[in-house]
């Protein structure tokens, strides 16, 4: 919206031209959307106390969580209303690749938000129940990778549906051209051609399978927020270089026409999760909620596609990989055992990872502070595959 502004008066007052650069938008969303975060945040902690949107803990988790019971949950939603707001202001709104990244993180907001509310307003302790869940998330992640597929693919902007239409006209049967193959880190000269269908799979696994480790890592104060603004501070990077030209020649990435302008939903995205952090940092004042964490997983999945960097999330995200993982292997090993045995067995203390270290005898804050250390040394090595090829 500012753009457009600036762009309206630029002639007659040159300074605004500084707005066409990338690099000043993103900052300057950045600090908006901290600056939201931090102003509004007391109205909606406020909001959610009122509502009596309060945290319900697992009586068999650990001990020390028993008194963030009544805690205010669902304060994802300031996250979303600073990227929204932040985004909608500093971005190129005619930009083809800024509204699925947004449609994925507001959908899947929504989607938490429902789960949330019917948690704790009406007192049903599965909220949305998981074939209801999933079957939301899909109808949302299968229309993103569609269009993406093509989005992603095309020379210029304004070929994405002339694509999209010569794959109808195949007998859907089109391959893709090799800025869409799946890129394999630190080797130059190895990709994966997936074809339209294999985008559209891995893309849908890569934006739902991140939403759901975002949402299993969110279990302490703060744990979750940070290595998101971490990765999503990476991303924006990746997407600034595959956006420019002159970059992706050089550093051997695809070229991707408009993906820089993820860089500013990306400021806005690590604006509002340090705003956040503020108030969710232990002892935490609120939660994030479903409604935060399912979206900025998506729109961390969502973003790496467009970058073409699954794997490099999939390194980044580490964190998030193993709180997954944990859980996985616990829910699997227990029904395992059990149908053998007759008694469920566990392979950890307890999941998601984060439970684990703190049944060891762990502080909550060594916990979260040692993920954070782990996450920006993941990060890290992901920035690495740029000049290691």
């Amino acid at each position: 919206m500012l753009l457009w502004l600036a762009q309206m008066f630029q002639d007659e007052f040159g300074p605004l031209r500084i707005f066409n650069f990338i690099t000043f938008r993103a900052v300057f969303a950045t600090i908006t959307a901290v600056l939201i975060g931090l102003v509004a945040g007391p109205a909606v902690i406020r909001k959610l106390t009122s509502m009596k949107v309060g945290q319900a803990v697992r009586p068999d988790g650990p001990q020390t969580h028993l008194k963030k019971h009544g805690t205010p949950t669902m304060g994802g939603v300031l996250i979303l209303i600073a990227i929204g707001i932040s985004t909608l202001l500093w971005c190129d709104l005619s930009n083809r690749l800024v509204w699925p990244v947004l449609v994925v993180t507001l959908g899947f907001g929504a989607i938490g938000w429902a789960d949330d509310y019917r948690k704790v307003v009406y007192q049903d302790p599965e909220g949305m129940r998981s074939g209801e869940k999933y079957f939301w998330m899909s109808l949302i992640g299968i229309a993103a990778s569609l269009y993406l597929a093509f989005s992603v693919s095309a020379p210029t902007p304004g070929k994405v549906w002339d694509l999209f239409y010569a794959w109808v006209q195949s007998g859907f049967s089109m391959d893709l051209p090799p800025k869409a193959d799946l890129i394999v880190p630190f080797v130059k000269t190895i990709s994966y051609p997936l074809g339209v269908w294999g985008f559209i799979a891995l893309t849908y696994c890569v934006i739902v399978g991140t939403s759901n480790a975002v949402n299993f890592t969110d279990g302490l104060d703060g744990l979750a927020i940070m290595p998101t603004v971490m990765v999503g501070s990476a991303l924006g990077l990746f997407a600034y270089l595959t956006g420019s030209a002159t970059y992706s020649k050089y550093l051997l990435i695809p070229h991707i026409p408009g993906a820089g302008e993820l860089l500013i939903f990306c400021g806005a995205m690590a604006g509002a999760g340090l705003a956040f952090l503020w108030y969710n940092a232990h002892p935490a004042q609120m939660f994030m909620g479903d409604v935060g964490a399912l979206a900025l997983g998506g729109a961390l999945g969502t973003i790496a596609v467009i970058v073409r960097q699954e794997i490099v999330l999939f390194i980044m995200g580490g964190v998030f990989v193993a709180e997954t993982v944990s859980v996985i292997i616990q829910v699997s090993w227990f029904k395992y055992t059990k149908k053998r045995y007759g008694t469920g067995r566990r392979v950890f203390l307890m999941a998601p990872l984060h439970h684990h270290f703190e049944q060891k005898g762990w502080k909550e804050t060594q916990v979260v502070v040692r993920f954070w250390i782990i996450t920006m040394m993941l990060v890290l090595v992901g920035l690495s595959t740029l000049k290691l090829r």
